[in-house]
């Protein structure tokens, strides 16, 4: 029989990027993958440390792995893993270490340890990592859209965030290599394809020749990533290639001549995700965020000037450190007045080892509760607005699901723009992209189309 490995995911999608690959490489050697949580020769628990909240959810379901598997050989990988060490060996829920730069090796790891091998940890300090590990998919959850690693790393050290320190610095992807991945999953049916990784707006930054990323605080005056811009042309040409799609980006990114190129890219979906932080100048000072909230607002103008109606998406933390109600005030006219299609909003973690750790003035979690609960509502007030904007208008809609009920088919998938979409009728449409006229917004901010042109593509 052959052995089972168990998978379970926590954190970002370079992490379930990550998860995906070290799934393939157990079923190249053999594996049977079962679902997490039955009986299973290996349990992989691929971790996130982001905030505190991330690191206990990685040790629960470390020692839920070790709970319904005691025999089985239980993996801890990842984020969590970089910054609490060998620490998670002590109580011996763990048998197998594995950093973020090790993951490509998980088979071999594996394999060495069936002959005998009692090295448990494989880490090094992440800092000294150089190189971008040779990591890849072929398929993923679904087949409408996949999501394609194309860096590692960060070199930004923003005063809240541990990332740089358990994803070292930026490690970018061959270009080649990227575009034959694109075209694997592209022959498999993929239609849509999410370029992401820790930090994509530095792509190529460690290459030679052209290609930087932005921190100064008047974008204005940040230079074009034409790495990444040519990665985008690249991708999009791949044989059925329908969308490309941007993982979280920098505000000093979106240039005139940057937004100038994607917009010449009818594949580009228009949303973009750049993450914000805060509305006031000077928590973003504290945050040692590279931009101004002048500078952040004349890039939403610059992207609503270049596409039509685009969704931008952002971030906010709630109740960063010496975080007056005044400040707190300042975000939320900020963020009112620039009509986010979607916030995702965060109350701040303390984490161990950033510069915001020790900041003084450190806002209680009643106030973070109670500023993050305003900002969630706001959240909900702009994305309803955001949806409605589409009432009455042709879209084009990616189906992803389908359920069977009362003879007729619910199918759901989203718009270019990352909204959330339905239609009811007799045709099972996975797979398809069709041009769709918007009906009406669902009280969840969910629309409801009818088919307006038939199908584009499946």
């Amino acid at each position: 029989m052959p052995k089972k490995a168990a998978f379970h995911n926590l954190g970002c999608r370079v992490n379930a990027y990550e998860t995906e690959a070290m799934l393939e490489q157990l079923k190249a050697d053999g594996y049977e993958i079962v679902p997490f949580g039955t009986p299973a020769d290996v349990c992989v628990v691929n971790t996130c440390t982001v905030t505190h909240i991330a690191d206990r959810k990685s040790r629960q379901m470390l020692h839920r792995a070790r709970e319904l598997n005691p025999s089985a050989v239980v993996v801890a990988a990842g984020c969590y893993v970089e910054d609490a060490g060998e620490e998670i060996l002590k109580d011996g829920t763990v048998d197998l270490i594995i950093g973020n730069h090790a993951k490509s090796q998980l088979s071999a790891i594996l394999r060495l340890r069936e002959s005998g091998e009692t090295r448990a940890v494989y880490t090094e300090p992440i800092e000294a990592v150089r190189e971008y590990e040779k990591i890849f998919i072929s398929e993923t959850e679904g087949r409408t859209r996949a999501f394609l690693k194309i860096q590692d790393g960060c070199n930004e050290f923003c005063s809240y965030c541990m990332i740089p320190y358990v994803r070292g610095r930026v490690r970018s992807r061959d270009a080649d290599d990227i575009v034959k991945e694109t075209a694997v999953l592209a022959a498999k049916g993929y239609a849509e394809i999410v370029l992401t990784g820790i930090h994509i707006s530095s792509y190529g930054i460690d290459f030679d020749g052209r290609g930087s990323d932005s921190r100064l605080a008047d974008a204005g005056e940040a230079k074009t990533n034409y790495r990444l811009l040519d990665l985008a042309r690249r991708t999009a040409a791949v044989p059925g290639v329908k969308r490309i799609r941007f993982g979280s980006l920098e505000p000093g990114i979106m240039t005139e001549d940057f937004v100038r190129g994607l917009a010449e890219i009818p594949e580009i979906c228009p949303q973009f995700h750049l993450s914000l932080q805060s509305g006031c100048d000077a928590t973003l000072s504290r945050m040692k965020r590279h931009y101004t909230t002048a500078a952040y607002s004349e890039i939403c103008g610059r992207l609503r000037a270049a596409f039509a109606n685009p969704a931008i998406t952002t971030d906010l933390i709630a109740g960063f450190p010496g975080e007056t109600e005044e400040e707190f005030l300042a975000t939320v006219e900020f963020v009112r007045s620039l009509h986010f299609a979607k916030t995702h909003v965060f109350k701040y973690s303390r984490r161990k080892g950033t510069r915001a750790d020790k900041m003084p003035d450190q806002v209680p979690d009643h106030l973070k509760k109670t500023r993050s609960d305003v900002l969630i509502a706001l959240d909900a007030e702009s994305r309803h607005r955001y949806a409605e904007s589409f009432t009455g208008k042709t879209v084009e809609v990616l189906f992803e699901e389908r359920e069977a009920k009362d003879g007729l088919f619910i199918n759901t998938g989203h718009t270019r723009e990352a909204l959330d979409a339905v239609l009811k009728g007799p045709e099972d449409l996975t797979g398809c992209v069709m041009q769709c006229h918007v009906r009406e917004v669902l009280p969840d901010g969910t629309v409801s189309v009818e088919d307006s042109q038939g199908i584009l593509a499946k």
